[in-house]
């Protein structure tokens, strides 16, 4: 599904797919693949499995399984870089896999692309493994692709203050991948006032239906934030494309 057009016919697009909960593969222009929380095999929002999926680099916002998800094994079969926080990358580097590890405000370039890590208020212990392990902060990202548009995923999280100064002053991204599904992160209420302080040009809502107890109307979403803010909602249903 194609909501708008920036670059000449002749061009690769930018290509954002969301893959249910908050789970998202993004092509850059230079064709550089990005997959973010990859939770595919148990995801059951997504239309994909994980042989479909070939990123070069995996970014992951803290350690719940539903995040987390299948990153090892994408990392195993793709050769793909992964960057996470500091506690993170030191659990996957046992695992002889090859990590980016950071910490909050820090920035990094991987294949052309900068990715700084941002705040998140959310826990983030990997409840994956034996008797739940420390994961260090949760987190989000600022992605940078190689034409200068910025995407900011915001991983779990509520609305904070940061995102009316830090992330909108300080990086301005234009695309704003952000929770609505209440319970574990913000609701509806709270993501509409995120949007009207971040104020991006776009927002795709994440984090919802995927389970019963974080069902949410979508609809209801974009008609709060389009009727106060200049910013336009792209609903996307798992498997289709936000491309520019």
């Amino acid at each position: 599904m194609e909501y708008l057009t920036r670059c000449g016919s002749g061009a690769q697009r930018m290509k954002i797919r969301w893959l249910g909960h908050s789970a998202f593969s993004i092509s850059s222009q230079n064709d550089v693949n990005i997959l973010i929380d990859p939770f595919i095999r148990d995801n059951p929002a997504c239309p994909l499995e994980v042989e479909d999926l070939k990123p070069d680099i995996i970014c992951v916002t803290h350690g719940h399984k539903d995040h987390f998800g299948d990153t090892v094994e994408l990392a195993q079969k793709n050769g793909a870089t992964i960057i996470c926080n500091h506690e993170h990358s030191v659990f996957l580097s046992q695992q002889d896999l090859e990590t980016v590890g950071m910490n909050m405000g820090g920035t990094v370039k991987a294949e052309g692309i900068s990715f700084t890590m941002v705040n998140a208020f959310h826990s983030s212990d990997m409840d994956f493994i034996e008797g739940i392990g420390p994961g260090g902060s949760s987190c989000g990202y600022i992605m940078e692709l190689e034409n200068h548009r910025k995407i900011y995923h915001s991983g779990d999280t509520s609305v904070f203050g940061d995102m009316k100064t830090v992330i909108r002053d300080v990086y301005r991204p234009q695309i704003a991948l952000i929770p609505i599904g209440d319970r574990y992160t913000m609701g509806i209420r709270e993501a509409s006032i995120a949007a009207s302080w971040i104020e991006p040009e776009v927002i795709i809502p994440m984090h919802y239906n995927t389970f019963p107890v974080i069902e949410q109307d979508p609809k209801r979403f974009k008609d709060l934030v389009e009727k106060s803010t200049d910013t336009k909602v792209a609903i996307l249903q798992p498997g289709e494309t936000y491309q520019e």
